[in-house]
């Protein structure tokens, strides 16, 4: 099964919009399957987790989904691509999803701004928060089972450069997912 077409199930995500409406500062421990919050001691990714970018490109690809966006990240990807009306960037390029904006796709689930032959991202440098701090979600941090069906999805995760606890929740505190 693709990692998209676990994290992006609209029943998944559902569930995490609720969820969403909560400080996106906070800096809050998950909490445990009793629903009480965790000390940094207690986590089990206290030791750190490996993360490097294997520039594979599946997580711009595959099953639908979203890619939540802000006032400022639409500003931003517009000023990339050399759009400086708004409006028209986001008739273009973005969908609205009950309250909140999301990039739109391509019919077959690539994101918009996938550039297929390099297979890279064509607003790289201006890519949303929830693209730059991938892996480090809580959905991918619920526990060591889901960070393994991560890994098993995505060849960077679990591989690479060690991400101590205080770098992995910086990541994760700057979007819920």
């Amino acid at each position: 099964m693709h990692w998209r077409s676990v994290l992006f199930n609209p029943f998944h995500h559902l569930f995490n919009l609720a969820n969403n409406f909560t400080a996106m500062s906070a800096k809050k421990s998950p909490a445990n399957s009793d629903g009480e919050n965790t000390s940094d001691e207690e986590l089990w990714y206290k030791d750190g987790l490996k993360f490097t970018c294997s520039g594979c490109g599946d997580c711009c690809t595959g099953a639908p989904g979203w890619v939540w966006v802000n006032k400022q990240e639409i500003e931003d990807i517009a000023a990339v691509i050399g759009e400086s009306d708004i409006e028209e960037f986001e008739r273009l390029y973005v969908r609205k999803i009950g309250i909140r904006k999301s990039l739109i796709e391509f019919p077959n689930g690539d994101c918009v701004f996938f550039d297929e032959q390099t297979r890279g991202c064509n607003v790289y440098e201006a890519r949303p928060r929830q693209c730059r701090t991938w892996p480090f979600w809580d959905s991918n941090l619920k526990s060591e089972a889901t960070w393994k069906q991560t890994c098993e999805e995505c060849p960077g995760s679990g591989t690479g450069k060690l991400h101590d606890l205080v770098q992995i929740e910086d990541q994760r505190s700057k979007i819920k997912i």
